[in-house]
């Protein structure tokens, strides 16, 4: 499976595979893999899920292309109930861009509909 760098600002924070979607959204998100510099953000993350743009997250391929999308954010649960939860979303990517990064997430929804 891929693996994608999230970023924010130029400071690696952690990584995904991005195993999920929904293809008509331009929506892909999976479980966020914290490097050791997701500490500068964690507090961030755990307590602010509605607006993250001071955190400046991008999301780019193992080819270093930055994902253009309407935005990104990491919803970390992991405070509550010993949860290791922690989510990576990435938001409004265009296509063809999508169905170029995310085949299976566009091969997906094309089964679901037939």
């Amino acid at each position: 499976m891929v693996q994608f760098t999230v970023y924010s600002n130029d400071t690696v924070v952690g990584y995904s595979e991005l195993e999920n979607g929904d293809a008509p959204m331009g929506v892909t998100f999976g479980a966020f893999k914290p490097s050791d510099k997701y500490n500068i953000i964690r507090h961030e993350c755990l307590t602010n899920h509605l607006n993250q743009s001071v955190l400046k997250l991008s999301v780019r391929t193992e080819t270093g292309l930055v994902i253009p999308c309407a935005g990104v954010s990491i919803l970390d649960y992991s405070a509550e109930a010993d949860s290791e939860l922690i989510e990576v979303n990435v938001l409004g990517i265009p296509y063809p861009i999508y169905s170029e990064l995310f085949p299976e997430h566009v091969a997906s929804y094309d089964q679901q509909s037939h």
